[in-house]
């Protein structure tokens, strides 16, 4: 990720800054980065190493890659020594006996440790290696009071090298070692869930979980404002990318370039020049990320669930049935997919992660594979047509009052099992939707249905709600007498903690644009843009 592509996240440097300036006062909390590819945890941490500053504080930035003991260790005890040195003022070489002779005068002790490993490694002694590296933080400590924080990028892929007891040793070097902070970071955050609840799972010395989300509304169209300050774009265009993307900082920074590169045309030549041509950028990411399913066996099991997710068929039962797999069979192949974070379960629904992706699968790979001839320019002209399709689609739903769009999502409701902020939801089938007019001052517009199990009351309000909201609407269903009421009040802004308390107090479902969009992804409508 480059440098141009960090924007905001300041919620997450502030919380980073504080982590690790607590090791000064011994006050240790190691940390999990997670989040999908692209959503710009690295950036987080770069931006993290350029901004902080402190002597006490040692910071190793180690990408974790599959290579050899050997390789490894060599690597590490060169960024250790480097990154101690970087501050002394001498000219600096990328040569571990180099770093090693001008590290002696200060740190003999932690020098004498890094020589006794690298002879151990020359005679092929690689018992206890991971401890031993790590440990030559706590020596170093000990030597000039610097604690250190090793930060481990893609972690998992340690796995990948051949400790002998990876995670035991670990986990005891995460109790004893007191100055040592560690930071680790996973694309893969089913299974580093796993890990961290299995293996290094602890009293003392436990990770807490940072999860980098994908940019929000807001912050997305602040970024494609800064970047289209000389490009004269529709802001239903602009908000289209907003939906497309995600969020997605790669994403956002990719199409928002080809704008500022490309002046003069379109969105939908754009997009048909980054995702259909064969030297697009994001086409060929696909294309190396698909080869990860097609070296398995089963391989047509896999493109089929991800192409039936990626074109609105993406209830488990339905794929079931329409694969003829039963349920064991199916769990199995869902599980590998589900472990690879490619696609993520709600319910009775998936989803594939990368929206984009998703949008890849369905009108590029899927339709050449499915194609009778190779004929790149009718395959190009239905690619165009689907992406002037899917921009026209949003452009009519955007176009809607959102009370109108509400009604056409409950339509779809057919008793579906979700959950919305670990709340499990029945999505009831309604024999009746309709408008309601609420008597209050405050709450204007909403909606009821009914059917034989529940009655939903849904209000909707525009602008931020408050506690008095809540308490408003709470008399408005006291109005009827359905024994089991689900009320729901929408909002298109953040809700903040009293609000939301306040709620909960009430029994009622607070949900905000980010919960509605959850909702709408899952039966493949457009997202609301607010």
């Amino acid at each position: 990720m480059t440098k141009s592509i960090f924007f905001a996240r300041q919620n997450y440097l502030n919380l980073l800054q504080k982590r690790v300036s607590g090791l000064k006062d011994n006050y240790r909390q190691n940390i999990a980065i997670i989040g999908d590819e692209l959503v710009g945890k690295t950036s987080l941490i770069f931006k993290f190493l350029d901004t902080f500053s402190d002597n006490r504080i040692l910071t190793l930035y180690f990408e974790a890659r599959s290579e050899s003991i050997n390789s490894f260790a060599r690597r590490f005890i060169g960024v250790l020594l480097y990154n101690f040195l970087i501050n002394s003022a001498l000219p600096l070489k990328e040569d571990i006996d180099f770093l090693i002779a001008k590290s002696q005068r200060y740190i003999p002790k932690t020098c004498e440790m890094i020589k006794l490993i690298l002879d151990g490694l020359s005679k092929r002694k690689k018992n206890n290696i991971f401890s031993d590296l790590m440990s030559l933080c706590e020596i170093l400590y000990k030597e000039t009071g610097k604690s250190t924080v090793v930060i481990l990028d893609e972690f998992q892929n340690l796995e990948d090298i051949g400790f002998k007891n990876l995670y035991r040793d670990w986990s005891k070097l995460l109790i004893t070692n007191k100055n040592t902070m560690f930071i680790i970071i996973s694309s893969l955050k089913f299974k580093t869930k796993a890990i961290l609840s299995k293996n290094l799972s602890l009293l003392f010395g436990n990770f807490e979980v940072i999860t980098v989300e994908p940019f929000d509304i807001r912050t997305s169209e602040e970024y494609l404002k800064c970047k289209f300050q000389n490009v004269n774009l529709n802001p239903a265009l602009r908000d289209f990318v907003v939906h497309f993307t995600g969020g997605y900082p790669m994403y956002l920074e990719i199409i928002s370039s080809a704008f500022t590169e490309q002046s003069g045309k379109n969105l939908a030549d754009l997009l048909e020049g980054l995702l259909f041509d064969p030297a697009g950028i994001l086409n060929q990411r696909f294309s190396n990320y698909i080869k990860r399913f097609l070296d398995r066996t089963n391989t047509n099991d896999y493109i089929s669930i991800l192409y039936l997710i990626s074109s609105g068929r993406n209830k488990i039962k339905d794929i079931g049935h329409i694969l003829h797999k039963q349920k064991k069979e199916l769990d199995y192949r869902l599980n590998y997919l589900l472990e690879l974070d490619t696609i993520t379960r709600n319910g009775d629904f998936l989803k594939i992660n990368d929206r984009i992706f998703s949008f890849w699968m369905k009108f590029v790979y899927q339709e050449k594979l499915q194609a009778f001839t190779f004929n790149a320019k009718n395959q190009k002209e239905k690619f165009r047509d689907k992406i002037e399709g899917m921009i026209q689609e949003f452009t009519l739903a955007a176009g809607k009052p959102l009370m109108e769009r509400m009604s056409d999502l409950l339509r779809l409701f057919e008793n579906e099992l979700i959950q919305v902020e670990r709340k499990k939801i029945r999505l009831n089938h309604f024999r009746e939707i309709k408008p309601l007019e609420f008597r209050s001052q405050i709450l204007k517009n909403g909606i009821i249905g009914r059917c034989n199990e529940s009655l939903w009351i849904i209000a909707v309000k525009n602008e931020h709600l408050n506690e008095e909201d809540i308490v408003e609407f709470s008399k408005e269903c006291r109005k009827y007498r359905h024994k089991l009421q689900r009320k729901i009040i929408i909002t298109l802004k953040d809700i903040d903690m009293n609000t939301r308390l306040r709620a909960l107090e009430e029994k009622i479902w607070a949900w905000d644009i980010n919960n509605l969009n959850q909702i709408l992804d899952l039966y493949s409508r457009p997202r609301v843009i607010a």
